[in-house]
């Protein structure tokens, strides 16, 4: 039996089933089409978009430790590394576009 994947973000399995997405370090709209891409929970995933725009993905935030070190996300991380690892919650607040 194989581990399950490791979400880079917060550090916690991702197992089978659970809601999971790709996250492009690079969005696809500022120049990442093609680029690298991470698997991430969703609510991790959500917790991205839902704090940073794409352009400030693109220009301070296109690595994993540069969204460690994010004020906001730090604070989720903190909050959901206590959580089981197939936990899911809607994310508050409206997604970021542009």
């Amino acid at each position: 039996m194989t581990e399950p994947p490791i979400c880079p973000l917060c550090g916690r399995p991702i197992p089978p089933g659970a809601r999971q997405s790709l996250h492009h370090l690079t969005p696809k709209l500022r120049g990442g089409k093609g680029g690298a891409t991470v698997l991430l929970h969703q609510i991790c995933h959500d917790a991205i978009h839902a704090r940073l725009t794409e352009t400030e993905l693109a220009r301070d935030h296109a690595s994993i430790e540069a969204l460690q070190a994010h004020p906001g996300l730090a604070k989720f991380l903190a909050w959901v590394a206590k959580r089981p690892p197939g936990f899911h919650a809607r994310t508050p607040g409206p997604r970021r576009r542009h």
